[in-house]
């Protein structure tokens, strides 16, 4: 029995990378054998055991055969004569096909320190197009290691263009889908997973929503990149640079799906998109399976983001009702999620990626002023119905206040 690192940990090793996951292949063995060693069984579709220990996974070696459509329709076979290279060829790309051993040395039979090297990003075999979720995959590995200069290897590309028109992306499930997409937009460049799927084609198939936007035009004075979708994408490339949260880089990712739904008589002026939206943001959400949370954050982004960007100029009782809708007095966190969007919304303009957005100091101070209001600092005399009233006057007078002291005045207006 022999065992050896495999994947992620032999590829981010070589390459400097952080990684904390470690996953191991076991040539040689049976089952039974590591059951005898305490390893305790967890694979529903071939043996993977966790290590009695450390708990980390530990798969026999094995070879798969396409039996059917998507990438459930594989049959695997393990056995003690199968090799570590049998092995290793059913991988996705070669920089995850390598494996070491308990000395250190490195096992490489299709190259994948070569194109570490080189900086491609290439598959293993032309069985590559058997397995639909390897465009995610691809995409997303395109994303993490952009930083670093990966480029996805042309005759790679060329199999993930043909696997985006074979309808074989329609048989990935929306938590598979959702779950390479989430961890793509905790990616520090998570941008260009969604460029990768548009180039393959991907996009269209599994983000309809999303690929309407590109080559919608917009008022230049407001957005010199033009492009809706080159927008989206900058806002977004935004939130990853703050290294926001999971839940602010989906609402901005998705904040204006309205305007793919405009009017073409009115282009490119998108009046109402904020509306238009609602439909759009609720149909992704629901077809994903979007946690509740980061659904409610990104329809209130798609709704009121033009209220954050106005901010300055509301009156009081705007601004009060707009917090009050944001859920301000229960949680103020939304609000927090919801300004961080919107800043990212107003920087993801071309050139205007480093211009002060005043209205986001503005909102937090507007947060303090109406969560200090509290019911027991009211006169004793203040009974039932009027307490309710009572603090909403006072909040709004707070705002008021606010407002008249504000040192910064907003002076334009987005669109």
């Amino acid at each position: 029995m022999r065992i050896y690192l495999v994947g992620g940990a032999v590829r981010d090793r070589l390459l400097g990378h952080p990684y904390h996951e470690k996953d191991y292949v076991v040539v040689g063995a049976t089952p039974e054998q590591l059951l005898a060693q305490g390893y305790q069984p967890v694979g529903k579709d071939f043996p993977v055991f966790l290590h009695p220990e450390t708990k980390e996974e530990y798969a026999l070696a094995r070879t798969e055969r396409k039996q059917g459509h998507g990438y459930h329709g594989f049959e695997f076979f393990t056995a003690p004569e199968i090799t570590l290279e049998q092995d290793l060829i059913r991988r996705d790309l070669t920089i995850n096909a390598m494996a070491q051993d308990e000395n250190g040395i490195v096992y490489d039979p299709y190259h994948g320190q070569r194109d570490l090297e080189q900086k491609i990003l290439r598959h293993v075999s032309h069985a590559f197009v058997e397995d639909p979720l390897r465009v995610l995959r691809v995409a997303r590995f395109a994303a993490r290691y952009f930083e670093y200069g990966f480029r996805i290897a042309d005759e790679t590309l060329a199999l993930m263009q043909k696997l985006a028109v074979s309808g074989e992306l329609d048989s990935l499930t929306p938590e598979r889908v959702w779950k390479e997409t989430s961890r793509a937009l905790m990616e520090k460049n998570a941008e260009v997973y969604f460029e990768v799927l548009r180039e393959c084609g991907a996009l269209k198939v599994l983000f309809p929503e999303i690929d309407a936007l590109f080559g919608v035009p917009q008022r230049p004075e407001f957005h010199p990149e033009i492009d809706c979708g080159v927008h989206t994408l900058l806002s977004l490339r935004q939130a990853c640079q703050a290294n926001y949260s999971l839940d602010v880089r989906f609402a901005v990712l998705v904040h204006d799906l309205g305007k793919a739904l405009t009017p073409v008589d009115i282009l490119p002026r998108h009046i109402l998109h904020e509306e238009r939206g609602v439909l759009p943001v609720t149909t992704i959400c629901d077809r994903l399976k979007v946690p509740t949370t980061m659904k409610q954050l990104a329809l209130a982004v798609c709704k009121e983001h033009l209220k954050c960007h106005q901010a300055l100029k509301l009156k009081p009782g705007t601004l009060w009702r707009l917090l009050q809708r944001l859920d301000v007095l229960r949680k103020p966190e939304r609000v927090e999620a919801f300004i961080q969007a919107c800043e990212c919304d107003a920087k993801g303009r071309l050139g205007l990626e480093n211009r002060a957005y005043p209205q986001a100091d503005y909102m937090h101070k507007a947060i303090e002023c109406v969560r200090s209001i509290k019911a027991q600092d009211l006169p004793a005399e203040i009974k039932g119905p009027d307490i309710g009233e009572m603090l909403i006057q006072r909040r709004i007078d707070a705002l008021s206040q606010l407002k008249k002291h504000a040192a910064i005045l907003i002076t334009d207006e987005h669109c």
